[in-house]
């Protein structure tokens, strides 16, 4: 195999992975933890959807969209918790612009399916010994 030709094999198999954003489909799992406070409920929302974490630390799958992921937690005696979170565009995402054009591109970009979110969200909370709102 001369050198070009194993040249172009190592660049299509490296663009090739760029399909990896329809591989891995619009929704994805997250987990929420609210340290150092556990059992809080944790409401979660984006442009495709909303979200229930019932106890923390807990999981749930979240449609991938575009804009932030804003997370909202309480719990009896601490103070209520919002926090927002932005996607990132996956870098394999680009690929699929050389194999899908256009079009693949943008059927990805519509549904969500070239972001992500990180996979653990943090969510510090704070809670008076007493048992009151904290401040």
């Amino acid at each position: 195999m001369n050198k070009i030709s194993l040249s172009l094999l190592v660049i299509s198999v490296g663009l090739l992975s760029g399909c990896a954003s329809i591989v891995n489909g619009t929704n994805e799992s997250i987990s929420v933890t609210t340290p150092p406070v556990e059992n809080a409920q944790c409401l979660l929302t984006n442009s495709k959807g909303t979200w229930h974490v019932k106890s923390t630390p807990g999981s749930v799958t979240v449609h991938r969209a575009y804009g932030d992921l804003h997370v909202s937690c309480h719990k009896t005696g601490c103070k209520p918790v919002t926090k927002t979170f932005k996607s990132t565009t996956k870098g394999m995402a680009f690929g699929n612009v050389v194999f899908g054009g256009i079009v693949g591109a943008g059927v990805d970009t519509a549904d969500g399916a070239a972001y992500d979110y990180s996979q653990t969200l943090v969510v510090p909370m704070k809670c008076n010994a007493t048992g009151k709102k904290g401040k």
